[in-house]
């Protein structure tokens, strides 16, 4: 039998059926990218990546090491911490690479970077999840057992790279367990609804907020006739004869009777039918009410508990996805055993006024959990001296002399007694 490269299970046929069956929907509703409302026409659905993204690239990412103690330290001196705390590749900094990562996740379902070099010399840079094609190699031609490859499209030809050289981060949803869904392919009626009520909208600002309406006439109008007079009523309608004569009037010839056809957008529930599929599209990539505008039962309280629970049940997810593949494909089995790992700094998102922030720290150095310049780094105060030493209550005592104070036996058992 002749040997040949399989297209992974999912990829080859999804990717042509169901572009092919949503190719007009998506064109129309501006999330492809040869409609020529861009492929983020949509609002709501511009306002989730653009809340996923920029949340991503907030957060800093640490190389750290475990100690031999069972605590932790920033690896500074390694090669790789510069790289992925400053500058991932010549032409972007940190921030922008790691929010273009998690916008081609939303969009595409998948996100991919090329790792090259290797150390310091490591670069990552991003392409585009649209021109990458993954292969299963079950013909074991590019190696002697079978596994991914990643074939990726260019001006200049196409590239195949194996996989230890990809970053490759998908979506929650995925029908093989190696490509994601993006949410724009599960809710193409969704989105497509959420455009035409948009462009409903559009039309009708346009045309002066003034609905379609029936012309009556009594006398014989040949084809030609009709259409210009129709045109004319048109102009008038819409205000497009503001420069020539006015856009306060519409001429009515005798014998004509102009019937305003009103479509009201409070009887059609137009706003609340509007803001539901908004909720819908937000609910599906995991992003609350609050941050989409939506403040209609929400108060500061619940606001804040939201953004908690965005990072618990939306960010926690992405979070630990990105660190599984910056683990694997970056450290080497040395750094591993050595006790290097990546982690993300998700404090960035969790800060509060600056007197809860405060009272929080004064209780960690309180209870021992902080060291005062622990505590005065996270505020941005410089280190001062003797300030190393972990504080605690001195009226604290262990579980086993609890009581003794009053027996006169302190530091001594009953037995030993």
């Amino acid at each position: 039998m002749k040997k040949r490269f399989n297209v992974f299970k999912g990829i080859a046929t999804r990717r042509t059926q169901t572009e092919q069956q949503m190719m007009s929907s998506l064109d129309f509703l501006g999330i492809s990218d040869s409609s020529r409302r861009g492929p983020l026409g949509q609002a709501t659905y511009f306002a989730c990546l653009k809340v996923l993204s920029e949340s991503m690239g907030k957060m800093p990412l640490k190389l750290l090491q475990s100690t031999p103690d069972g605590g932790t330290r920033t690896a500074t001196e390694h090669p790789l911490y510069s790289v992925l705390k400053y500058r991932p590749n010549n032409a972007m900094p940190s921030t922008g690479w790691m929010s273009t990562q998690e916008m081609q996740r939303n969009h595409y379902g998948n996100a991919y970077a090329l790792i090259t070099e290797a150390g310091s010399k490591t670069q990552l840079l991003p392409l585009d999840a649209s021109q990458m094609r993954v292969i299963y190699d079950d013909a074991r031609w590019l190696d002697t057992v079978p596994r991914l490859w990643y074939q990726y499209s260019t001006s200049h030809g196409q590239r195949l790279f194996p996989a230890e050289n990809i970053l490759h981060v998908r979506t929650s949803t995925s029908l093989d367990g190696i490509l994601g869904l993006s949410v724009r392919e599960i809710l193409a009626l969704n989105l497509e609804a959420m455009q035409s009520a948009q462009d409903m909208q559009n039309k009708l600002f346009n045309n002066g907020l003034t609905a379609k309406m029936v012309v009556q006439y009594t006398s014989g109008l040949s084809d030609e006739n009709r259409d210009e007079f129709l045109k004319i009523i048109d102009k008038f309608a819409t205000g497009k004869m503001k420069d020539e004569v006015t856009d306060l009037a519409i001429p009515r010839p005798i014998g004509t009777q102009i019937t305003p056809l009103n479509v009201k957008l409070t009887d059609a529930q137009f706003v609340e039918l509007k803001k539901y599929s908004a909720l819908e599209i937000a609910a599906a990539m995991g992003i609350k009410p609050n941050q989409i505008n939506d403040y209609d039962k929400s108060s500061y309280a619940s606001a804040e508990a939201q953004q908690l629970s965005f990072y618990v049940d939306t960010l926690l997810y992405i979070i630990k996805m990105y660190e599984d593949e910056f683990n694997y494909k970056l450290l080497s089995d040395f750094d591993r055993q050595q006790g290097y790992f990546f982690k993300f700094n998700f404090n960035v998102l969790l800060r509060a006024d600056l007197a809860t922030q405060t009272e929080a720290l004064t209780k960690a150095i309180q209870n021992s959990l902080y060291t005062p310049n622990e505590a005065r780094e996270f505020v941005d105060m410089p280190a001062l001296p003797g300030g190393d030493n972990l504080l605690c209550n001195g009226s604290m005592l262990p579980v086993s002399l609890a009581g003794q104070q009053y027996t006169g036996k302190e530091g001594k058992t009953d037995e030993a007694a």
